[in-house]
């Protein structure tokens, strides 16, 4: 595809902008084009990901999408983000979007969400070998709970090796972009509760003899530092996840030695952020093509 075939086909999709702040109604109404394949990782309904081929023959890097929704199955989720895949696949980026168990779905929660995590990257690898997909430069893309997920992603070289969610041979993912994500268990607990009604033991399971911590392989904000560079970037008018967390969580990450910095997207909503129809696309597409490397494009 040509540079001014792939600007149209941006141009066209994003035709209908959305004036922020965009709503949740607005949200679950995104759609886009259709995968060009759905790959399963395991036999549950939700152990799927999604495969988005730029035209050409590529090596194409890759953006691997994590959806939010408050780690449940009420508030949308892989649909909504083939709006942003869509958008990327017109610009030259592969995309691998992910669908994953939820707390609640049998299975979902701790240990599970993050078994799925592990295993829709394997699968990543192996597709990798039949598509030409650049796995060195890949960049994980999460949006609120999907942003926890995502920084989960990047932290997994922390795991202590004793936890069921440890994986000696991993795709590493040295680039993520948190859209609203809540990605602090430990410290975040009261936001998680009143921006979505999580307790952390849905999310982080249980203590135990073996397991005394439970944020000591779920947390991405004590599995620090873990080589990083983490761009998070929130709405002004977010609720669910203030600016005030991107800059608290960035102040961490750079205290323990990783490389995080924060943008803020003016007049932009908890959904602005992860729209390719919003007004605030334009920063969010240029953060996600920074972390590949494609800024000079």
């Amino acid at each position: 595809m040509t540079r001014l075939a792939a600007l149209a086909l941006t141009l066209a999709m994003t035709s209908t902008v959305h004036a922020a702040p965009m709503t949740l109604d607005d949200y679950l109404a995104l759609s886009g084009p259709a995968p060009a394949a759905t790959l399963r990782y395991g036999a549950a309904p939700s152990q799927y990901a999604e495969l988005f081929l730029p035209s050409g023959t590529g090596p194409f890097p890759v953006a691997v999408l994590v959806h939010g929704g408050c780690w449940t199955k009420e508030f949308g989720g892989i649909t909504q983000l083939r709006n942003m895949a869509g958008a990327l696949a017109a610009r030259g980026i592969a995309v691998w979007n992910v669908e994953y168990r939820r707390v609640d779905e049998a299975g979902g929660g701790y240990p599970g969400t993050y078994q799925d995590m592990n295993a829709a990257l394997d699968l990543l690898a192996r597709t990798a070998r039949e598509h030409p997909l650049d796995l060195g430069r890949l960049v994980a893309v999460g949006h609120s709970a999907g942003g926890q997920l995502v920084q989960w992603l990047a932290a997994r070289p922390r795991i202590p090796a004793s936890s069921p969610l440890y994986r000696k041979d991993i795709v590493p993912v040295r680039q993520v972009i948190s859209l609203g994500g809540l990605a602090d268990l430990r410290r975040e607990a009261a936001l998680l509760k009143t921006s979505c009604g999580r307790e952390t033991v849905e999310l982080a399971g249980t203590p135990s003899t073996d397991r005394p911590d439970v944020f000591s392989d779920t947390n991405a904000g004590d599995l620090m530092p873990n080589g990083s560079h983490t761009i998070l970037v929130t709405g002004e008018l977010d609720t669910i996840s203030p600016p005030r967390v991107a800059h608290d969580f960035a102040a961490r990450a750079r205290a323990a030695g990783d490389s995080a910095e924060v943008v803020i997207l003016p007049g932009a909503s908890h959904y602005d952020e992860v729209a390719a129809t919003s007004g605030s696309w334009p920063r969010v597409l240029r953060a996600i093509e920074s972390a590949l490397g494609l800024d000079a494009r």
